[in-house]
């Protein structure tokens, strides 16, 4: 007999919703996936994408999974992708929840695939490229980090033609001095100096003007 609490875990079948926005038709050129930070609700992050061309492009935005009220109103309601508690398990969940978007929308390889993460969003975009071998047109990494647990080998598989670009806010209250020289490191390493780092004014925000001029 023990008064310790034991931990133990259980498998079973869980629905999550997405947003996307505008049509997916043939005339569809670029398609991105777009991962939101911590705080945020995908249809309130879908807003930055609002002003590229709805004939061209069409955006995905998978919603993470953990949701609670922002403040004591209880009213706004936030999510988060990850935290440090059971970590590896909600990875696997979230893989697996990103694995039947991306069977269910059928994105088409004729069409430009454009990864995007913002803040948190990054770790669970950068994740899913690497785990999953995913091949995109771009990869955008937008104020935020790699996870540790990433190396070069893990987006070996992304050739030369996958345009990898990191965009940082001069004023990101999140990123000392430190960790900005830690992370382009890590960046340089991990995508063989291919990556291109775009510094503009501001803090930790999403600018639409920077997502406007991603387009290929």
């Amino acid at each position: 007999m023990t008064n310790k609490p034991l931990v133990k875990s259980v498998s079973y079948n869980s629905t999550n919703t997405y947003e996307t926005l505008n049509d997916s038709t043939d005339e569809t050129k670029n398609v991105w996936i777009v991962f939101h930070g911590i705080g945020y609700m995908s249809r309130y992050f879908l807003k930055y994408f609002d002003e590229l061309n709805p004939v061209d492009n069409y955006i995905i935005a998978p919603q993470a999974p953990s949701k609670y009220y922002l403040n004591n109103s209880y009213k706004h309601v936030g999510a988060s992708w990850l935290t440090k508690e059971n970590t590896e398990t909600e990875i696997n969940n979230n893989l697996n929840y990103l694995d039947a978007i991306l069977e269910k929308e059928t994105i088409l390889s004729t069409r430009n695939l454009i990864i995007f993460g913002y803040s948190q969003g990054v770790s669970m975009a950068a994740r899913w490229v690497a785990q999953r071998k995913i091949v995109c047109d771009q990869l955008v990494i937008y104020a935020g980090g790699i996870p540790i647990e990433l190396n070069e080998n893990d987006f070996a598989h992304l050739g030369n033609d996958t345009q990898i670009t990191i965009i940082i806010g001069n004023q990101d209250e999140y990123l000392t001095k430190e960790r900005l020289a830690i992370e382009r490191e890590k960046s340089r390493t991990i995508f063989r100096g291919r990556a291109k780092e775009h510094i503009f004014n501001g803090g930790h925000i999403v600018k639409k003007e920077l997502i406007n001029g991603l387009i290929i």
